[in-house]
């Protein structure tokens, strides 16, 4: 069984350094990120996955042909309504992530 790899989320301060930032309890700290994957024909489909990063747990999966970034918002509105706001929603910098409207 392969051994866990440390998280890799950090905070940067107005100083320039930087701080690990890990999740203390439940709704502390969420991540999302898409995966990418072919059916038997070869056409592509996408999940968007949300979890709870204290806890392991998947929040949500939205699977669709396309996910814009209003599916993404469509998700953390429902989310952020099921279980409250979470104290830091953590995404990767990828090309799906850079629409000004899930960044405001």
């Amino acid at each position: 069984m392969p051994h866990k790899q440390p998280m890799m989320g950090r905070l940067w301060l107005n100083d320039g350094s930087r701080i690990r930032l890990r999740p203390e309890y439940p709704n502390h700290v969420w991540s999302y990120d898409f995966v990418e994957d072919r059916t038997h024909n070869g056409r592509k489909f996408h999940m968007l996955n949300v979890i709870d990063e204290f806890t392991r747990e998947c929040l949500a999966i939205r699977i669709d042909r396309k996910l814009n970034s209003t599916s993404v918002i469509d998700v953390l509105s429902d989310l952020f309504v099921l279980r409250g706001v979470p104290g830091h929603v953590r995404s990767d910098n990828g090309p799906e992530f850079i629409a000004k409207a899930v960044r405001n």
